[in-house]
C-alpha cells in the first residue's frame, strides 16, 4: 500500500511541537486560583464540562480555552469572581500564546528527507486559525508544507472534504498524528493510511478504546520512525 502514497499529512500540536503540557500547567494554575472554591478534582472536571460544552460554539484553541476559563470561574465562584482573577484568566491565555514553539525531537529531519523524496507534505490540524498559523511561523518548518488545513474538527466528512481540495483518493493519503479519534481512526474509516505516534499526554476529551481493529494503521515511538517506513520508496 505504501507505494500508492502520494499525500502525507501532519497533525500539528503534540506531533509537530509541544503542546498539551502548556494546557495541563494552565490547569493547574487555573485549580490554584479558584483553591477557596474547591478542591483541584472539582474545579478541573467543572472546566473540563464547560470546555465540552463550549466546542461547538467557540472551537478548540487558547481562545476558546480561555473562554472556558472564565465561565467555569464565575460558575464556581457562584458569579463571585472579581475582576482581579478575570485578569489573572486572561494572562494565563496571553502567557500561553507567546510561549515559543518547541518542535519535538527528529521534526525537521523528517520533514526534509520526505520532501527530498518527493512527497506532499501538509498540516492538518485543529485549533484556532491564528494561533496554529502563528506557531507555524514561529516554528521554521513552514517551508516543508504544501497545503495548511486548519479544521473545525477531524472527522470523516471533513478528511474526505480535504481529499477532495487535495484531488487524491483516500489509498493516497497518509496521516501522521497522536490521537487516534482525531488523526488515526477517521482516515483509517474512509480508507486512508496512518500512523499513530502516541504523545505522554493527551486531553481526555480525545482518549478512546483503542483496541478497535483497524487496517492500515501503524504506531510508531518516534516520528524518526517515519521515515524508515518509506526508505525503500
Amino acid at each position: 500500500m505504501l507505494e500508492k502514497i502520494k499525500v502525507i499529512g501532519f497533525d500539528a500540536d503534540d506531533t509537530l511541537w509541544v503542546n498539551e503540557p502548556f494546557y495541563r500547567q494552565s490547569e493547574m494554575e487555573f485549580a490554584e486560583m479558584l483553591s477557596d472554591y474547591g478542591d483541584e478534582e472539582y474545579i478541573n472536571n467543572e472546566f473540563l464540562r464547560f470546555q465540552l460544552a463550549n466546542l461547538d460554539r467557540y472551537g478548540y484553541g487558547i481562545k476558546s480555552f480561555i473562554l472556558s476559563m472564565i465561565e467555569t470561574a464565575l460558575f464556581i465562584t457562584n458569579n463571585k469572581a472579581n475582576i482581579s482573577i478575570i485578569n489573572d484568566i486572561i494572562d494565563i491565555g496571553k502567557r500561553m500564546i507567546d510561549k515559543p514553539v518547541e518542535l519535538l525531537d527528529g521534526v525537521k529531519a523528517t520533514l526534509e528527507v520526505l520532501s527530498d523524496k518527493g512527497y506532499t507534505l501538509i498540516v492538518a490540524t485543529k485549533g484556532d486559525l491564528l494561533d496554529q498559523e502563528r506557531k507555524l511561523n514561529k516554528s521554521g518548518i513552514e517551508k516543508f508544507f504544501h497545503h495548511i488545513e486548519i479544521m473545525s474538527d477531524k472527522t470523516e466528512f471533513s478528511y474526505r472534504k480535504l481529499l477532495k481540495h487535495l484531488d487524491i483518493n483516500a489509498e493516497e493519503f497518509m496521516m501522521v498524528g497522536n490521537s487516534m479519534k482525531s488523526d488515526i481512526i477517521p482516515v483509517i474509516d474512509i480508507g486512508g493510511n496512518a500512523i499513530h505516534i502516541p504523545f505522554h499526554t493527551t486531553w481526555i476529551h480525545e482518549q478512546v478504546d483503542s483496541s478497535k481493529d483497524l487496517k492500515f494503521y501503524r504506531e510508531m515511538e518516534d516520528i524518526s520512525e517515519v521515515v524508515k517506513l518509506f526508505s525503500s520508496y
